[in-house]
């Protein structure tokens, strides 16, 4: 694309509506297909890396720790994910299982991330950001698709693909792909561990059903499973042991939506979702959940200064949880309800000068009751080349099913009077409130010629009922055995800030040769109350992160892409500050085939990236090789 063609790019994660790129009032990135492409990267984790102000972290071989401005974790819970519309958090921890987010990179049209709130259109949990990952259309996706590849530590990977009509009114595709990851290092003198594998399958079909009705229905089917190290935890010595087991994951879901256009300016849209997964964690808990959403949404002009969209949602969400003494949830089972509403209006106050944007959501769930999360947004466009924007914004992120129902015991002693006891055991707290968040946003874009652009955004947090842990007074419980128990609550007794700022610089250098960077700074001020313990640190936080992406093509089809990433040091837990470095090389032949090789990590044979809370062993990640090969027919 050129920088033109870029800030006119279609997105629709900002207002639930397509809009310009540039006419988006909100800190918004676009990972294109060709990006995607050009990356060599082969994981939606692994593509984040791209985007300013979202700190990605490979734990180990099947983990990530991924969030936005700030707040990261295995379990973070302020970052809202969707496909194609779909939501793939876990209500369990309000968390996203990132192993399990497969696509086929070559039916990715591209992925939006916002960064900053979103909770007046998309709800709760979008509070530090949202993903949207968005799929082509079925009839873009039209014949044949093979890859195969393989590498060191991607092992063996594929994808077959194809593509057709259906009567003269529809199209579809349908997919199988498949992964078998090898495993990556444990602690030094420990050896390889994490070995994954997945095996994945799919379909999408588009029907224009008339000239103003619309049909898509897509669905996705998985199972595969993670082979790894565990802690195991007993009232029996040796108390606290590691083996070796296996972890399935299982799962489906279904979607629906129709789209009719009214007038010009007049939509309406219904969508629902199916979605069932079987997750059981190393013989340590089984998952089993259920979740069915419905959502209306309706987007008219009353007049021609105005422009209003307003919508109705429910979802149900059931789950059955198998625990053991090492993790369990209280109740077992658990059926959760949330119903929306929300409008939004945006006013022309200048016609293409001048836009403001009023709206709200309301929520009612079963965990927290009513919430509210308004938002106002200012867009300020002096002429089509640059754009100003501010946002004053309310996110919720509400309790999940850890918050109030776990049951952890990771340590295991021996008392001075010969009972067992459990140490830093973990109980979730039936108080455990909402945590809320006050966004201060301002941003300004400029294409400042053909071939350069810039985007810059700036923002102030204010948080409050942040996630703590506080000790309680011991006690000695009698379930499954007598033992004594020291136990750690949930609770939300910690407020502070956040702040910083995201740069963006696309430049086309010449028809051959273009650069993309991006430089993003975090400051972070968390104040927990005296007697308790910080849920989130400052310290898992990188201060300083940017990257720089050149893609050049050479004659005869040949194209040299690399990729420059750092990440400054995060001090709780020590993890120094590394620099990674990927290339790729690729042959194209014509629109149908390309052989690729690539390098990623380059500069460090093995390093850690994260420590999440509550572990202990840091997995090391490093330099890996691949091949690609891709045919279309």
């Amino acid at each position: 694309m050129s920088l033109d063609e870029l800030a006119n790019l279609e997105v629709t994660s900002v207002s639930k509506k397509e809009q310009k790129l540039s006419e988006a009032a909100a800190a918004i990135f676009v990972i294109t297909q060709e990006d995607i492409r050009r990356s060599g990267l082969t994981t939606i984790p692994e593509l984040l890396r791209m985007a300013p102000g979202v700190d990605v972290a490979r734990i180990d071989g099947a983990d990530w720790a991924i969030s936005a401005r700030g707040f990261n974790d295995k379990y973070a819970n302020q970052l809202l994910v969707l496909v194609d519309g779909r939501t793939v958090y876990t209500p369990l921890f309000s968390g996203v299982y990132w192993e399990l987010q497969d696509l086929p990179p070559e039916d990715i049209e591209r992925i939006e991330v916002i960064r900053g709130p979103g909770a007046a259109v998309w709800g709760a949990n979008a509070v530090n950001g949202v993903i949207n990952i968005i799929t082509k259309e079925a009839k873009n996706t039209q014949g044949g698709l093979l890859t195969a590849g393989g590498g060191d530590k991607e092992g063996g990977f594929g994808t077959v693909q194809y593509g057709g009509t259906l009567g003269g009114k529809g199209y579809y595709r349908a997919f199988a792909k498949y992964f078998d990851q090898q495993p990556y290092w444990g602690p030094k003198g420990v050896g390889p561990a994490d070995r994954r594998d997945l095996l994945h399958g799919g379909f999408r079909t588009d029907w224009q059903l008339s000239r103003r009705d619309g049909l898509t229905v897509q669905g996705d089917l998985y199972t595969g499973g993670v082979d790894g190290r565990l802690v195991v935890t007993s009232l029996t010595p040796p108390y606290n042991s590691g083996t070796y087991g296996r972890s399935e994951r299982r799962g489906g879901n279904l979607l629906g939506r129709w789209t009719r256009t009214l007038s010009d300016g007049s939509d309406l849209s219904l969508q629902f979702y199916y979605d069932a997964y079987h997750r059981q964690n190393y013989r340590q808990l089984l998952e089993k959940r259920q979740t069915f959403d419905l959502e209306f949404q309706h987007r008219f002009r009353p007049s021609e200064r105005h422009e209003i969209g307003w919508g109705l949602g429910a979802r149900y969400s059931g789950d059955d949880v198998e625990g053991s003494f090492f993790v369990a949830f209280n109740p077992p089972r658990f059926r959760d309800r949330l119903f929306t509403v929300f409008a939004q209006d945006e006013i022309a106050l200048v016609p293409e000068r001048l836009h403001l944007t009023i709206g709200s959501r309301f929520e009612h769930n079963d965990f927290s009751g009513f919430e509210g999360e308004p938002n106002i947004r200012l867009l300020w466009s002096p002429d089509p080349q640059q754009s100003l924007w501010g946002a004053v914004s309310r996110a919720v992120q509400t309790p999940a099913r850890n918050d109030r129902g776990l049951v952890l015991n990771p340590v295991v002693f021996v008392a001075p009077d010969g009972l067992p006891a459990v140490a830093f055991a973990l109980r979730g707290a039936p108080s455990a409130r909402t945590q809320t968040l006050l966004a201060y946003e301002i941003g300004y874009r400029r294409q400042i010629s053909p071939r350069l652009s810039v985007d810059v955004a700036s923002f102030y947090n204010v948080y409050d009922n942040l996630r703590t842990y506080k000790p309680g007074a011991p006690y000695v419980d009698s379930d499954p055995a007598r033992h004594g128990v020291l136990p750690l609550y949930f609770g939300n007794r910690m407020h502070g800030h956040t702040f910083g700022m995201d740069a963006v610089a696309r430049w086309n250098m010449t028809g051959r040769w273009r650069l993309n960077g991006s430089y993003s700074w975090l400051a972070m001020r968390l104040h927990p109350d005296p007697a308790t313990i910080a849920g989130a640190t400052a310290g898992q936080n990188p201060q300083h992160q940017f990257n720089a992406h050149s893609y050049i093509d050479l004659p005869w089809r040949v194209q040299f892409d690399t990729s420059l990433y750092f990440v400054a040091a995060l001090p709780t837990p020590q993890i120094p500050s590394h620099y990674r470095l990927d290339t790729r090389f690729a042959r194209r032949f014509g629109e149908q085939g390309e052989l690729s090789f690539g390098a990623q990590d380059l500069l460090s044979s093995r390093h850690p990236e994260f420590l999440p809370t509550g572990a202990t062993q840091l997995f090391e990640v490093g330099r890996s090789l691949y091949g690609k090969v891709t045919w279309r027919f």
